[in-house]
């Protein structure tokens, strides 16, 4: 076999390992070992192979975003900041129809800004909106369908996982990534409410019985300041530290986590033992995601030294394929590859077989990676492996919310996201206008 056949076996190899359960790192590393051991007959290449992609990769300096982020967002939570931001989000939506759930919409939002993780906005939100909303007589899907869809704006407003590995694998700025997804995150978002504005309008069926307007009580301008201080502080810090240049997304991650824990403190939310299994809840988390930085690394070589990259990218050439053609074919695959495989995965395996063809193209990586990961958090929400769907109903653990509510109810979501996606690819200046 020529080494770009056993390149194109590789690839299918670890799609069907991930999909059968083995360890994504493990899957990634393994295949990337015996592939290029075969390529070239010497298993002490795939040894040096490895040795590069470890040394280069935990050495890089942005590495440390990683567990200063996931810090912070673990404090976030300790803090108990969600129900301070769901609280305001849901007076400044009390007068609105459906208000709720522009509100949940908002507050996650907000809450993906401070933590940048799907999988909290999930399971955070699940405890405090769905039993807020089905009290209030709304419909169980749309309850947890609105929770599920708002959920995965943690994985484009930054601070983002998905945005920090996607950087990692294309070398790209961990900073400006993050700048890039800010006006992506806030189109989503406001597609989301005003889908929801559209409903309660249109479709007041699948919205509830009997909603209306002014449900929960008023707070005050004072008690409204109180809850959001500590959320507009961590993301002017934050976010607006990035932006302005006055921080890295290294320091930015410190001064978030260093904020973050004061807050917790004044709050008294956290004592030294619950500080301490933080800290390890950090450490578990980060060198999860650095051995899956580097495998995807060691995997990327792989796939280069099998030359499949510069395969692909002549024989969509030879296609005489339209720029649109050619970005149907990448997101329809990203669609078919979320059915089966979480985010990292389908980023992990994706983006080293499409990088060399997008840099060919004189197209933005950094625009690139935006439509990388909203096309891959579709996968969040749609069966069989809709990870954010399964959270929420673990977290539930209520027999009469089914999966398949859950699923459905995400679903008017999912398609949301897919129109948003669709104007992003169109209009490639509303990813990169904030670093020009």
């Amino acid at each position: 076999m020529s080494p770009v056949e056993i390149g194109m076996i590789s690839v299918v190899a670890i799609v069907t390992l991930v999909y059968l359960g083995l360890y994504i790192p493990i899957a990634l590393g393994l295949v990337s070992f015996v592939s290029i051991w075969i390529i070239s007959g010497k298993s002490i290449l795939a040894f040096n192979f490895l040795k590069v992609a470890v040394g280069d990769g935990v050495t890089e300096y942005e590495f440390a975003t990683i567990p200063l982020f996931t810090l912070m967002g673990l404090l976030v939570s300790k803090a108990g900041l969600g129900r301070d931001i769901y609280e305001v989000m849901n007076s400044a939506f009390r007068r609105v129809l459906a208000g709720i759930g522009m509100a949940t919409v908002g507050a996650n939002a907000v809450f993906a800004a401070i933590t940048g993780s799907s999988i909290a906005s999930a399971s955070v939100f699940t405890k405090i909106s769905v039993p807020e909303m089905l009290s209030f007589r709304y419909n169980k899907r749309f309850a947890v369908g609105v929770v599920a869809g708002s959920s995965v704006l943690g994985m484009i407003i930054p601070p983002s996982a998905m945005l920090i590995i996607y950087a990692f694998v294309a070398e790209q700025s961990v900073g400006h990534m993050f700048l890039a997804g800010i006006i992506p995150g806030l189109i989503l978002t406001a597609a989301y409410i005003a889908a929801i504005f559209a409903m309660a309008r249109l479709w007041p069926s699948y919205i509830g019985k009997d909603i209306r307007a002014d449900e929960t009580a008023a707070m005050s301008w004072s008690e409204m300041a109180t809850k959001a201080w500590p959320i507009v502080a961590l993301i002017i810090m934050v976010l607006g530290g990035i932006y302005t240049g006055w921080l890295t997304p290294v320091e930015a991650g410190a001064a978030g986590a260093s904020l973050a824990l004061i807050v917790a403190l004044l709050r008294r939310s956290i004592n030294w033992e619950g500080f301490w299994s933080t800290l390890v809840e950090t450490g578990h988390i980060t060198a999860a995601i650095l051995l899956l930085i580097t495998m995807a690394s060691f995997y990327s070589r792989m796939l280069g030294f099998a030359g499949l990259p510069n395969e692909l990218n002549q024989v969509l050439n030879s296609w005489e394929l339209s720029f649109f053609q050619i970005m149907l074919i990448y997101v329809v695959l990203m669609l078919v590859l979320g059915t089966l495989l979480d985010t990292a995965s389908i980023i992990l395996i994706v983006v080293p077989l499409f990088i060399t063809l997008i840099e060919g193209m004189n197209l933005s990586l950094i625009w690139f990676g935006i439509v990388t990961v909203i096309g891959a958090e579709i996968g969040l929400l749609t069966p069989p492996l809709g990870i954010s769907c399964f959270v929420i109903k673990s977290t539930l653990n209520r027999p009469d919310i089914s999966l398949k509510d859950v699923f459905l109810g995400a679903l008017p979501f999912a398609a949301i996201m897919l129109c948003v996606l669709i104007i992003l690819i169109r209009f490639p200046v509303l990813s990169t206008a904030l670093l020009n």
